[in-house]
């Protein structure tokens, strides 16, 4: 993956997109850190679409099953509600 300073990417987007659509993603920086991906569109929905499930799906898929694992309960007893005379 090819890495493009923001200064660059702004003044040479044209470029940049070719090299994406050649060569695939491209990073972008700004002073020197991990920006953002120029990424093709195919690879964009491809990503999106692996992630989006519905909630029904959730529920019913392996992965949302298992055990609760709750905390033991205090041993200092409830204080009582309030009383309203």
């Amino acid at each position: 993956m090819k890495t493009w300073p923001v200064q660059d990417a702004k003044a040479r987007f044209s470029e940049m997109l070719e090299d994406c659509l050649r060569n695939g993603p491209q990073l972008v920086t700004r002073r020197g850190s991990e920006a953002a991906v120029l990424v093709p569109i195919e690879e964009w929905r491809r990503l999106r679409g692996a992630t989006v499930r519905t909630l029904k799906e959730l529920l019913l898929s392996e992965e949302a099953r298992g055990d609760l694992k709750v905390p033991p309960r205090g041993r200092h007893p409830r204080r009582a509600p309030p009383r309203f005379d």
